[in-house]
């Protein structure tokens, strides 16, 4: 009988399916690690290899001493991503911020010792330059983390407790594209110690929404601006501004206007001044066929979004006074042709008319309705519904011929009301409006208030409730020519079109940019 060959072929087997499921486990774990987790291998994860400790990557171009060490525990162990670091992008940022930075240390506004923020750096490239360059308590945040350059947090939420840094950076016009711009200023103030520095370049270039800016931070000295040329095709150009975190906040909220009476006049700032040379002159002749001089002149409108960056604002407030239906300029005219700049603004429709309330109820996410008459004093009213002669024709296709409503003190009702007559609430306009929005607010007016603009206007100055309204849309209403009958012109009203060309002068003297809405 030959030898028995059955107990060397069993262990044999036994030893090539344990080896075969050993390779599978580390085949399935590198899967995981690699794919599942998107960490990168090393020798805690159970891989084939390890990374050397250190590995150094040297910056093309950048000069002496701007060579770039990642470290394994730096970098790339934690980004799966390691061609980035040697990217044309990433070597022409890290050269650009270096430089940046370089020049910020030698004027004193950083030091190797600034503990030091950038915030919303997608990538970390400016922290990455940073610790180049010496400065190593630095660390970035972004709504997604990079980490260990950047970790997780939003520029109107930075995660970090009151004055932790020496130093904050934002870069990429992020402040410019942020959807709370006053939010992210009061987070670099918050988390800034006093007297430290912020530098925050930005893309605009005008005067109004560089004041708009200043305006964010208003606990900051102004140190520096300066312009400078940007590293790639997104911002070719780029303002850099420094400001220093006073000692003492001067400012914690958004200024209003100051209660009172007739000692509260304010003063329009220049650059709002600027913006009146820039507008559409004003129809200096009476139109004698106003209903299509004043609507085409609409299309000659400069409006104040086609001039400036409306960027750096806290809020978007449009104010319809005397706003009618949903479609008669709501709808029509503001949600479709305003300039935007693709800021969400809140819509208050200020509307006396019962007529046109019900309406509204389906537009309340959008529309915030006043069902109140805009007034100098809060008081009951008379409100009269009334047509000038032909003015079903005109209004055939407006508001369904509805007349336009005019209002009065009850004490004066004895007068004569040909029309419907309703009592009504009527409240100070100025007054709400100055608790309502803030100078940090950017505001749109849009006045049709059947005459009662010739008592509105002035009492928006004598509160400096003006000073409020960045745009304004007025529609000043007097004897016009009436479209039905030739040569006769309407009797509603008794104001002539002289007065209402003095009207819009004295408030484009006084700084208000107004446009004559038809």
């Amino acid at each position: 009988m030959g030898p028995t060959t059955g107990k060397p072929s069993l262990l044999r087997n036994i030893l090539a399916r344990a080896l075969l499921f050993g390779v599978f486990l580390i085949v399935v774990r590198f899967a995981y690690v690699v794919t599942i987790t998107g960490e990168s291998c090393n020798l805690g994860d159970f891989c084939f290899f390890s990374l050397p400790q250190n590995l150094n990557f040297v910056i093309p171009g950048a000069g002496a001493g701007v060579s770039a060490v990642v470290s394994n525990d730096a970098v790339l162990r934690s980004n799966p991503r390691r061609d980035l670091y040697t990217s044309k992008e990433w070597i022409n940022a890290v050269h650009f911020y270096s430089s940046i930075f370089q020049d910020l240390i030698s004027e004193g506004y950083l030091s190797p010792h600034s503990k030091s923020l950038c915030v919303e750096t997608p990538f970390g490239q400016e922290v990455f330059a940073l610790k180049e360059i010496g400065v190593e308590d630095s660390i970035g945040i972004f709504k997604k983390a990079a980490k260990p350059l950047v970790m997780k947090g939003e520029g109107h939420q930075i995660p970090f407790d009151d004055n932790t840094f020496d130093f904050i950076f934002s870069s990429g016009a992020r402040l410019d594209i942020s959807a709370r711009p006053s939010d992210f200023a009061s987070e670099i103030a918050r988390t800034l110690k006093p007297e430290g520095f912020a530098v925050v370049h930005i893309k605009t270039n005008d005067t109004y929404s560089f004041n708009s800016f200043l305006d964010l931070f208003n606990s900051f000295k102004l140190v520096k601006m300066l312009e400078i040329d940007g590293f790639d095709s997104s911002m070719p150009c780029i303002r850099e501004i420094v400001l220093k975190k006073e000692i003492e906040i001067l400012d914690h909220g958004d200024r209003k206007i100051p209660d009172g009476g007739s000692d509260n006049k304010c003063s329009v700032p220049g650059h709002k001044r600027e913006l009146i040379q820039k507008a559409e002159p004003l129809i200096e002749e009476e139109p004698l066929k106003p209903w299509i001089t004043l609507k085409r002149n609409i299309n000659n409108v400069k409006y104040l979004p086609s001039m400036v960056d409306i960027s750096f604002k806290n809020r978007y407030v449009y104010v319809d006074v005397g706003a009618r239906s949903y479609g008669s300029s709501i709808g029509s005219w503001f949600r479709k042709q305003y300039p935007k700049q693709n800021k969400t603004f809140h819509v208050y429709a200020i509307e006396a008319d019962k007529a046109f309330h019900e309406q509204y109820e389906s537009k309340k996410k959008q529309v915030t309705l006043l069902p109140y008459a805009a007034w100098i004093r809060n008081e009951t009213l008379s409100f009269e519904i009334n047509r000038d002669p032909g003015q079903e024709e005109v209004n055939e296709l407006k508001d369904k011929g509805r007349g336009m409503g005019r209002i009065q003190p009850v004490k004066s009702s004895g007068s004569e009301l040909n029309g419907e007559v309703d009592e009504i609430q009527g409240f100070d306009f100025a007054e709400w409006l100055k608790n309502t929005v803030t100078e940090r607010d950017f505001v749109v007016m849009k006045m049709d208030v059947e005459g009662t603009e010739f008592d509105l206007i002035p009492r928006l100055f004598e509160t400096g409730a003006i000073c409020l309204i960045d745009e304004i849309f007025l529609e000043c209403h007097y004897n016009r020519w009436q479209r039905c009958c030739p040569g006769q012109r309407s009797t509603k009203y008794e104001k002539n079109y002289g007065q209402c060309l003095e009207l819009f002068t004295s408030l484009r003297e006084s700084g208000a940019l107004v446009h004559q809405w038809w």
